[in-house]
């Protein structure tokens, strides 16, 4: 055989080979509870497969796959990486796919096109003829996300500084001060008086209030920190086989112990 024609069927057999590898699950509920469906090539419609708008979370076995939130890959879409996403409402996917695809080994992705990284992918299933063991669960640490942010508004009294002169007040001393005047004396001095009662009520009358702080009844918002009320995200376990410590991220909170093989590897 032609050794071109060698090695054009070698790379089409290893694509076959990758593409028959690449996997990715999807799950009704979130930490892959519930009904799957699982694609190794693409899917145009999940409704043909009964699971459109139905999935929570997935786990990428293998491969780079682009879900999109409608059929035939349109709407928003984000690439998955292998990968175990524990809920698809991080990336604001939940109950949202109806189409997936594989992306090529040779498609570049840009950055705000992935979606946030997750725990990666071990498989734990059991292998043939394999010796399992109990291992003592020597500490476990529920992981969380990050405290959330709670604000409210209330209605209360501020004060609220009175700097400037008072006018409305300034007016009515003119105003008093003007007639006062005008009752004291008689010709030239009477209009003297009038002009300087009017001075002199203003004046009195803008600082009526004036070193008086004002207090007023506003809308104010606060805010706080409390820790989160979402489920844990994942378990840090840890434990000890033959006499090693081993650590493990789990999507559910393990008993005493936990299956492992001899070389302390957790089992399903």
């Amino acid at each position: 055989m032609h050794a071109n024609l060698k090695t054009l069927l070698a790379a089409a057999g290893l694509a076959l080979a990758t593409q028959t590898m690449a996997q990715v699950t999807f799950y009704e509920h979130e930490r892959f509870e519930g009904q799957s469906y699982t694609a190794q090539r693409q899917t145009r419609n999940f409704e043909r497969a009964g699971f459109n708008d139905n999935a929570s979370s997935a786990i990428v076995r293998s491969g780079r796959w682009e879900v999109c939130e409608h059929q035939n890959f349109e709407g928003r879409c984000v690439v998955l990486r292998p990968g175990r996403y524990i809920s698809l409402a991080a990336m604001g996917m939940d109950d949202a796919v109806s189409s997936v695809r594989m992306v090529g080994t040779a498609t570049n992705v840009s950055d705000d096109r992935y979606a946030p990284a997750a725990p990666p992918y071990v498989d734990y299933s059991r292998r043939k003829n394999e010796r399992l063991y109990q291992a003592q669960v020597t500490s476990v640490r529920a992981v969380v996300g990050s405290p959330e942010q709670r604000c409210w508004t209330e209605r209360e009294q501020v004060t609220q500084e009175r700097s400037k002169p008072n006018v409305g007040g300034a007016l009515a001393g003119a105003l008093i001060g003007g007639i006062l005047g005008h009752q004291v004396g008689g010709g030239t001095g009477k209009d003297i008086a009038t002009v300087g009662g009017v001075v002199a009520g203003a004046a009195i009358g803008s600082n009526v209030g004036r070193d008086r702080d004002q207090q007023v009844s506003q809308n104010v918002q606060r805010c706080t920190s409390v820790p989160s009320q979402a489920k844990p995200e994942f378990w840090d376990v840890t434990y000890n086989h033959r006499g090693q410590e081993h650590r493990v991220q789990m999507t559910s909170a393990p008993g005493a112990t936990i299956t492992v093989n001899k070389d302390g590897v957790p089992r399903g």
